[in-house]
């Protein structure tokens, strides 16, 4: 089983640093309580902008290993390569009050890790067919992901529970978080239900296949026209069909549920298709460095911000009232709110967007000294 790494695709980069720096932005403002509606996740069901972040993420995570040499690496590597992600998530999520007996164990980068592990191996697998039947084969397994994840969403019923309650605590996935994690371990927000859980990790598995497919799609024999066309039609049948699937089975972000699966894989494939056609068929590279930068660095990109951000938490200074309140606020209080910068809201972003500048910085420096923080 051999597989010669593809080259690098500038286009790569440059959906990865668009889609870290989003994540950036969204994770930032000034205050939460002023955010553009596009800023905001959905409350249960549907879909913002913001609900495409992640998804995108580990949409390109799947498509990173089929232009890597490293995802064809011996099956300690691929556990060793999971397991430094997850320690990284573990580690953010320690910080800063280090107690184990309630730091969250499930996470963002604790289901890249899971996800990395899982698509990895079925990659891995996947390689060992033959070259014309590993996209089928793929979106195969894929497929067969959603429909087992919403037929036990739909039809298996959580312990004193109804089969197909799709609520916050009372859908099968809650149940099972609550009973093998525990409420100490789970989303701090809610106690009762972690977006990130155990069972939701299936369908976000078959988010990084779909990333798989659509590098199988551009390391395959098609001209540039036709890989471009090919990721664009698939994209939009993939969109079609998560639309239909949300009349029986919502998108819905915190679920993670097929028919979202279906949706943010769809509009992954056509954004990279634009990314694509653009940056690595036309040629068009003015003015991206910021974003190649970002997207070469993304876990030092999200380590560094999640650092930042409780650090400044965390630390207390005076208030206005003679009340100790976080740096972070008495930041945007002092330095952003007295620019009047046309409303609550554009403050609040241009403090987010004054975040991301600031970690920039460091970025280009690693960047500069060839250092990049990597599983």
């Amino acid at each position: 089983m051999t597989e010669s790494p593809a080259p690098r695709l500038m286009s790569l980069d440059v959906f990865r640093g668009l889609t870290i720096a989003a994540m950036v932005i969204v994770n930032n403002p000034g205050d939460w309580g002023q955010i553009y509606a596009p800023l905001e996740h959905a409350e249960w069901n549907g879909w913002t902008p913001t609900d495409l972040i992640f998804p995108f993420f580990v949409f390109i995570l799947g498509l990173s290993l089929t232009l890597s040499k490293r995802s064809v690496q011996s099956l300690p590597a691929i556990i060793k390569r999971a397991a430094i992600i997850f320690m990284w998530g573990f580690l953010l999520a320690y910080y800063v009050r280090f107690n184990v007996h309630t730091v969250r164990i499930p996470g963002v980068l604790v289901r890249l890790a899971l996800c990395s592990l899982f698509a990895s191996l079925i990659y891995r697998q996947v390689l060992k067919v033959a070259e014309d039947a590993r996209l089928h084969l793929v979106l195969a397994i894929s497929a067969a992901l959603l429909v087992t994840y919403w037929a036990l969403l739909t039809f298996v019923a959580a312990p004193g529970g109804v089969a197909g309650d799709l609520t916050p605590s009372g859908n099968l996935g809650a149940w099972i978080d609550r009973t093998v994690i525990g409420t100490a371990h789970l989303w701090s927000t809610s106690k009762t239900w972690d977006p990130e859980g155990l069972l939701s990790t299936l369908p976000a598995i078959a988010t990084a296949l779909t990333g798989v497919a659509a590098g199988l799609i551009l390391n395959g024999t098609r001209s540039q026209v036709e890989k471009t066309a090919a990721l664009i039609a698939a994209g939009g049948a993939s969109v079609l069909l998560g639309v239909v699937w949300d009349q029986r089975f919502p998108i819905n972000k915190n679920l993670w549920t097929s028919s979202y699966v279906l949706l943010s894989s769809g509009l992954a494939a056509m954004a990279l298709a634009v990314c694509y056609w653009m940056i690595d068929v036309q040629g068009r590279r003015r003015f991206l460095r910021p974003l190649v930068v970002m997207g070469m660095n993304p876990l030092a990109l999200f380590v560094l911000s999640g650092w930042m951000a409780k650090t400044l938490l965390w630390i207390k200074v005076m208030g206005p009232a003679g009340k100790p309140i976080a740096l972070y606020n008495w930041i945007y209080t002092h330095a952003f709110q007295p620019l009047g910068l046309g409303g609550p809201k554009n403050t609040s972003l241009a403090f987010a967007l004054a975040t991301l500048a600031l970690l920039y910085v460091p970025l280009e420096v690693m960047y500069r000294k060839r250092i990049f923080l990597r599983a």
